[in-house]
């Protein structure tokens, strides 16, 4: 259940209207990393838990919370356009003002479809995606990947703060960039306690015998580049962080095997083949009067 209260976590308020700025904002909104990214990951993970408790609440708070985060941006998004030109005057790039909005950085959809709003793209105007979220149901996997996605979104968040010198936006990214210093640490933390409590380990999934893997080839570091230093580091020898093995480090692969022939599928894909044209149709016809489809 879900309640919407009319508040905000944190204060959004702009000293100053901005519609390039709005559009960069989109970023950490609608993409990849951005907020609707997070808050959906959390709560599809939650929904997916196969386990109660603390793990599943941990989840769906901080879902919650980043609900509030979209609620923010697009809130700071909305009133960087409110007071903001639609277009360019003529005689700072060319009479027509959509093809000057573009020159100068502002996203025209945010007038034409949103009236003045925020929207659910990224700073392209690309559409936000499902296939942004990672819900597995393994809690090391999803856990990991929510401390990378929560770095990811920090990255993007510092960068925003060097590119305006606006006080009201630099505020709300002041504390969205606190809030995802806890959430890395957050995550890491719950990636340690799984561990710790014997709940999951690496590699994960830890519950796959891992007898059925290639075992020889399961701490091996294989350089298949050129460079020359990457054997110097912790994961080309020594123990390896799961514990269950030792890194070795070799210079190119340790197995290979021949390149199987080209395949043959149906003729009636007209791909092309060795095999004469006159052939795969001979072939593709025979197997229409068998019915084989």
């Amino acid at each position: 259940m879900f309640f919407h209260r009319q508040e905000l976590q944190f204060k959004s308020t702009p000293d100053k209207p901005d519609a390039v700025y709005a559009r960069k904002l989109q970023e950490v909104l609608g993409g990849q990393y951005g907020e609707i990214t997070i808050a959906m990951q959390y709560m599809f993970q939650g929904w997916n838990m196969h386990i109660p408790g603390k793990y599943r609440d941990l989840v769906f708070g901080i879902g919650a919370e980043e609900i509030g985060h979209v609620e923010m941006l697009a809130t700071m998004i909305a009133q960087l356009l409110e007071k903001a030109p639609l277009g360019i005057t003529s005689d700072a790039v060319q009479d027509d003002p959509t093809v000057a909005a573009i020159v100068g950085g502002t996203d025209v959809q945010h007038a034409i479809v949103a009236g003045a709003g925020a929207r659910p793209v990224d700073s392209n105007g690309n559409p936000w995606q499902g296939s942004y979220i990672t819900a597995s149901g393994n809690l090391l996997a999803d856990f990991s990947q929510n401390a990378g996605a929560e770095m990811q979104g920090r990255v993007q968040v510092a960068r925003l703060y060097h590119m305006t010198d606006d006080h009201g936006v630099r505020d709300l990214l002041s504390f969205l960039l606190a809030r995802d210093t806890m959430h890395q640490n957050m995550w890491l933390a719950a990636v340690a306690e799984l561990q710790e409590e014997g709940a999951e380990n690496l590699p994960a999934p830890s519950n796959f015998p891992q007898h059925k893997e290639h075992t020889e080839v399961s701490y091996q570091y294989l350089n298949f580049s050129d460079g020359v230093h990457a054997g110097e580091g912790r994961w080309a020898k020594g123990p390896s962080p799961d514990g269950k093995g030792e890194f070795t480090y070799h210079d190119g692969p340790t197995t290979s095997a021949p390149m199987p022939p080209p395949t043959h599928p149906d003729s009636r894909f007209y791909g092309t083949t060795e095999l004469p044209n006159a052939v795969e149709k001979l072939a593709g016809a025979a197997q229409d009067k068998l019915n084989r489809e």
